[in-house]
This record gives C-alpha cells, structure tokens and sequence, in this order.
C-alpha cells in the first residue's frame, strides 16, 4: 500500500505540473483527494492491514493529502497572478494621451441676469439680504398696510398653509424684518423666490422671483428713486435706454409709480415685442407708506425711503428676446446651451 501512495504521489506531481488551467486543478483536485478520489480508495484498504502498519501508511496518507492540496493552491494562486498581468497588459491605459474634452455646465440664464442686477446695486451700496420662503401673513400683509379686505389676501391668489402662515407671494416681507432690526440708513436688495396661485402660461407661474429694493434716510425723495431706478436701467440695458415713470398704486408706497422702458426693438413706434405700445413695462416702485414706517418702529416724521420690485423673469425676457418664461424652468439643453 505504501508504494501504491507513493506511486500516486509522483503521478499527482506531474499532473499538477502539467495542468493548464484552474479547471484542470479542480478535477485533478477531485480526482485525488475527493471524497471518491483514488486516495479515498486506497485509505478504504486500511483494514487489511497490521496495526503496526497503519500509522505508517496513515500519516503517508495524509501527507500526500496534504501536498496535493497545497499544491493545488499553490498552482491556483500561480494562474491567478498571470491572469492578472495578462489583464493589466491588455487594460492598461497610455495616460500620455489626450483625453475626451467633458462638457463644461455654465450658468441659467436666470442666474446671469441676477448676478448682473446684484452687482449693479452693490455698485451703488445696496447690501444683499434674504428671507424666510414660508412667511407669516403679518409681515406679507399687514405690516405692508395690506388690509384684510384686500383682493392681494384672496385664497385664491396665496398659497396658505394656515390661517396665519404662507408662501409668500413678494419679497416684500425682507424689508419689513430688515426695518424692524436694523435702523436707518438703510440701503438693501432682497432677490428670491415666491409664490402665487396662478394658472402656468407662457407669462405667469405660481413659482417666479422678484428683486425687492429698500432705501430708507433722512431726506429721501422720489427723485432718489427716480435717479436710482435711471441708472439700475441704463447700467442694465445701456445708456441710450429711455425711461418713464406712470402713476399706479401699491398698498405699501404712497405715492407710487410703474416703471417702464421704451421698447428696444422699434424704439417707441410700436412693434409686436412691446404689443404696439412703444414701451415695455419694467417693475413697480414708490415711496414708502408712513403706515409701513410706523409698524417697523421707525418715525416718518424723520425718515422717509423708497421701494422698488422688478420680476427676474420678465428682465431676462427682455433681456434675451423669450417669449415664453417656461422655457427657464424645462431645462432643455438645447434652450439653456444658447446662454453659455
């Protein structure tokens, strides 16, 4: 029996040597040292032997075991790490060569046009604040002498979550925290989004943004807001821009004017763009309500200011020929490509 187990050493041996693959390993494996491998069978022939005899062969049996299987391990980890350079040669990468231009993102119209607007009233001193999206009805309302009665508090025009809690529907809610915290002089913008119950056309949204403006001094006059709203216009769409001022009324400024600017396309005449009018309108704007003074803690017998509200929509419509505002807010890159 022991020559049979060395005998079937050296054939495990060559075998092994000679094995090309790990398939080839695993029936070698199996053939020798499974459970109805040829080792398995020999050990079967135990019995027939002396007991002096079958420590012998016992241990020569599992020494055999034991070299074939590390073998087989051995030979596995072996075609492994050729497997691995042969993977490596073929995978390898020439990092010397130029590689594929990524497209680069750039930024939404929208924001051009913001950051532009921002740095015009920086330019002048504004400071840039904002303000809380979900906004109480006292400061989108009421300390904007915005009565209860008022058609602007309609259910049907704000989106309420209670009673007394909303989505703001104007940015006009900054200047009031802004007033009620800090004390004149006071010189700020407040962009951000808000909030209306309207029907989505190509000129209204429930969800749009607008560019709140605060001026607030001793001895502020409408010509302070005339001056500054000519400039902002200019700075905005160049200096042969044309302006005029036409009396409107907002709850929260008295007196208060709309602004428009003569149409860019047919120069006053009347076109299609501006709807034959000669002149597109702009924003809204005016002095500040003694009332709104009063309920800020601020004394209109001794300071006085100007507010202003332009639509970021509708000033990069102008600004870039759209007549349809839903096409900032699909995100198509064949739209948003154009503004790179």
């Amino acid at each position: 029996m022991k020559e049979k187990l060395e005998e079937m050493r050296e054939r495990a041996k060559q075998e092994l040597a000679a094995a090309a693959n790990v398939e080839n390993l695993e029936a070698l494996r199996i053939k020798y040292a499974g459970k109805k491998g040829e080792l398995t069978s020999v050990l079967k022939q135990m019995g027939k032997l002396s007991p002096e005899e079958r420590p012998v062969v016992g241990q020569l049996a599992n020494e055999i075991r034991q070299f074939i299987e590390s073998s087989v391990e051995m030979k596995r980890a072996e075609f492994a790490e050729a497997m691995l350079e042969k993977q490596l040669e073929e995978e390898k990468i020439d990092v010397t060569l130029p590689s594929d231009v990524s497209p680069l993102g750039h930024k939404h119209p929208l924001s051009i046009v913001l950051d532009e607007i921002k740095e015009i009233f920086v330019g002048m001193g504004f400071e840039i604040v904002d303000g809380p999206e979900v906004e109480y009805d006292y400061y989108n309302f009421e300390a904007l002498n915005i009565p209860k009665d008022h058609p602007a508090r309609d259910t049907q025009d704000t989106f309420y979550i209670t009673d007394n809690i909303l989505l703001r529907t104007q940015t006009s809610p900054v200047q009031v925290r802004v007033m009620e915290k800090q004390k004149p002089p006071i010189r700020i913008i407040s962009p951000g989004r808000v909030f209306r119950s309207d029907a989505v056309d190509a000129t209204h949204s429930p969800l749009f943004h607008q560019i709140e403006g605060l001026v607030v001094d001793k001895d502020i006059t409408f010509a302070d807001l005339k001056g500054t709203l000519e400039t902002f216009i200019k700075r905005l769409y160049g200096e042969e821009s044309v302006v005029r001022f036409r009396p409107h009324h907002f709850p929260f400024t008295e007196p208060s004017a709309e602004v428009d600017v003569q149409c860019f396309s047919c120069k006053g005449k009347g076109c299609r763009v501006c709807k034959n009018e000669g002149w597109i309108e702009i924003l809204g704007c005016g002095m500040v309500h003694p009332k709104v003074l009063e309920n800020c803690g601020i004394d209109p017998e001794v300071y006085s200011g100007f507010a202003l509200g332009l639509g970021l929509e509708r000033v990069a419509m102008r600004r870039y020929g759209v007549d349809d505002m839903r096409l900032f807010y699909e995100n198509d890159t064949r739209f948003l490509s154009q503004f790179e």
